[in-house]
């Protein structure tokens, strides 16, 4: 959606794949709020990132996060689709759109409404460290002419066992 692949693109496939993924979130998130996305959005992670199957059951999924499996017909449902393209512009309109996912988004110490690319690892930091993470994003965050931090990748996503 963010790009408007053409279906010769060699992306189109598996973006189309997860943008129908997005409506079955969108629908739980219509039916049962926030609180419940995490849960869907955690069951999704382990079937692509740790089994690397994107062509799962999104029932299945919803299943293992204990929310109503009614919610995997939205896949074929487009009228989610403007909500899901609101929530895009509103991640782009802090970032910009020479950006990936994910998008943070989140009111800065100064109360300013601000948005990041990233952050980007390779593997699952131990809780201190994440915590360390997030409070130098908060700090950043606080300086308006905070652009960008980058390094080379040294390595490929290491998402560990499956929990």
């Amino acid at each position: 959606m963010k790009n408007d692949l053409k279906p010769d693109s060699p992306f189109f496939s598996k973006a189309t794949r997860t943008h129908r993924l997005l409506r079955v979130l969108e629908s739980v998130r219509a039916d049962e709020g926030n609180d419940r996305i995490g849960e869907l959005y955690t069951a999704y992670g382990r079937r692509i990132h740790h089994d690397q199957n994107l062509e799962f059951d999104a029932a299945d999924a919803l299943a293992e996060a204990g929310i109503d499996t009614k919610h995997a017909a939205a896949m074929n449902d487009d009228s989610f689709d403007d909500i899901i393209r609101a929530h895009m512009d509103d991640g782009l309109s802090l970032t910009g759109n020479d950006v990936g996912t994910p998008i943070l988004g989140f009111t800065n110490s100064a109360g300013k409404r601000v948005g990041f690319f990233g952050p980007v690892i390779s593997q699952r930091l131990p809780h201190a460290d994440a915590l360390n993470l997030w409070d130098g994003i908060m700090l950043t965050a606080g300086i308006d002419s905070f652009w960008e931090l980058k390094r080379t990748r040294t390595e490929q996503p290491q998402f560990g066992e499956r929990p």
